[in-house]
């Protein structure tokens, strides 16, 4: 047979489907069941109609909720109580703030450190710049680590723009129905501020511990000086209190690592160098907590009054008034030392346990110095009594010029003669008011000068 007759016989052959082969394709075309076809488009119906069920429930939600919500354009506009605060007659010397539940001092960020606001962004939101107010992956993330029971490790949820809106607006109370206003309302806040105004909202808003709210307050606080002047080491200590304040003021240690870890986070997030964090780092933690120790309190509770009086308690609490008083804080401090001097001596030689003194400018009346007792806080001799206020004390020679000068008035001269010899000046009344002079003696004419000089008793 001639091979070309061979090839197209087998190759016919080959081409030919054997039973086994036959029975395979069959099975391959083999459909399935009618039945899974069905549930499949069921689920997916299902599936469907959950989703959107779910959407337009979420949208009634949000609706609903924020029906209820505060207008953020009006924000920045709200009533924020801050403290009042008493300087002496230069304005330079903080005698004390006035406050009720908040000790709070409003600033704008030109005069908070830059340190500060960098710090902050650092520990609190490294994402603030460029989210618009909320972080959904951060969302995500949280709400895994709350279903698998898992505390921290994680990182928050919450932007700082929601902190904000948390500490301005919807409080602490822990529901997700208020981790859902809080997210409308900081979508809301950056549509209408700009990130420097929320930035110094939030300066201004958030608590440092005890009862310091802004940074404006914690600053002085705890280091005796103003936002803007605060160090790279002071502003990262700062920046490390809102997340644990209470925690962090009571453990220094702890205070320290966290500081150092803000100035970690500033320097991978290049807002300072690797010099700049190992300086700071160095720095050892020199942090004051505040005791509101009253400087001169007698004459401080005498103003407090006055202002009580002429504006309202509430009005001084919460006003944020700046009081700038006539006390001159040189002569106070020597006025305290002559009171503890004198006082002491005289205790010692004639048992008295208290003493008191008032510096007045004599031409425009002005109150210089005032201390009210020997010691503020000695309960011992009723320290906190303003003796030089409230005292119920004859005045002694002080009322001599006043009555010569009525006598003045009426036609004398300081060259009258008067006698100083000794009287009952209660004789006409049946009583016995005999006094003496200081010397023990009589000095029988005497002019009007001369009296009022000596300071005589018996003219």
């Amino acid at each position: 047979m001639p091979i070309s007759k061979l090839s197209r016989r087998y190759g016919r052959m080959n081409q030919a489907k054997t039973p086994v082969l036959a029975k395979l394709e069959k099975q391959k075309k083999i459909k399935p069941p009618k039945s899974l076809k069905k549930w499949l488009k069921i689920l997916i119906i299902a599936f469907t109609i959950v989703v959107c069920l779910g959407f337009i429930s979420a949208t009634m939600a949000i609706v609903i909720v924020s029906r209820d919500l505060p207008d953020p354009n009006k924000l920045i506009e709200r009533s924020v109580s801050q403290s009042t605060k008493i300087y002496d007659r230069t304005g330079t010397h903080l005698l004390y703030e006035i406050y009720n539940d908040q000790k709070r001092t409003l600033i704008d960020l030109d005069q908070i450190s830059k340190y500060a606001q960098q710090a902050t962004v650092a520990v609190e939101d490294k994402y603030f710049y460029t989210h618009k107010g909320i972080r959904i992956p951060s969302i995500i993330r949280a709400t895994v680590n709350n279903l698998l029971g898992r505390s921290s490790g994680g990182g928050g949820a919450s932007t700082l723009t929601q902190q904000l809106i948390k500490n301005a607006v919807v409080g602490n109370e822990h529901s997700y129905l208020r981790k859902i206003k809080e997210a409308i309302m900081a979508l809301r806040l950056e549509k209408k501020y700009t990130k420097d105004e929320i930035l110094k909202m939030y300066l201004n808003e958030i608590p440092y511990g005890s009862t310091n709210y802004g940074i404006e307050s914690a600053s002085q606080s705890y280091f005796q000086k103003k936002a803007k002047d605060l160090t790279l080491a002071e502003a990262a200590t700062l920046a490390a209190l809102p997340q644990a304040s209470t925690k962090y003021l009571n453990d220094p240690q702890a205070l320290l690592n966290r500081r150092d870890t803000v100035l970690e986070l500033m320097y991978q997030q290049n807002y300072i160098t690797q010099a700049q964090k190992d300086e700071a780092q160095n720095t050892a933690l020199q942090m004051k907590q505040n005791t509101d120790v009253l400087e001169a309190p007698h004459f401080i509770l005498y103003v407090k009054q006055l202002l009580d009086d002429s504006f309202g308690e509430k009005t001084v609490d919460e006003g944020g008034l700046k009081v700038i008083t006539t006390l001159d804080y040189d002569k106070q401090k020597i006025a305290e030392s002559i009171v503890k001097k004198i006082g002491d001596v005289n205790e010692k030689k004639y048992k008295a346990n208290n003493a008191a003194l008032v510096a007045m400018d004599p031409k425009t009346g002005e109150v210089l110095s005032m201390v009210g007792s020997r010691d503020f806080n000695n309960n011992d001799i009723q320290g906190k009594y303003n003796v030089a206020v409230l005292g119920k004390r004859q005045p002694g020679s002080s009322l001599k010029p006043f009555i010569y000068l009525e006598a003045f008035a009426k036609g004398y001269t300081p060259e009258t003669v008067i006698y100083d010899v000794q009287t009952n000046f209660d004789k006409r009344t049946g009583g016995n008011y005999t006094p003496k002079n200081y010397s023990g003696k009589e000095y029988g004419l005497v002019t009007m000068r001369s009296a009022l000089q000596g300071s005589l008793n018996i003219t």
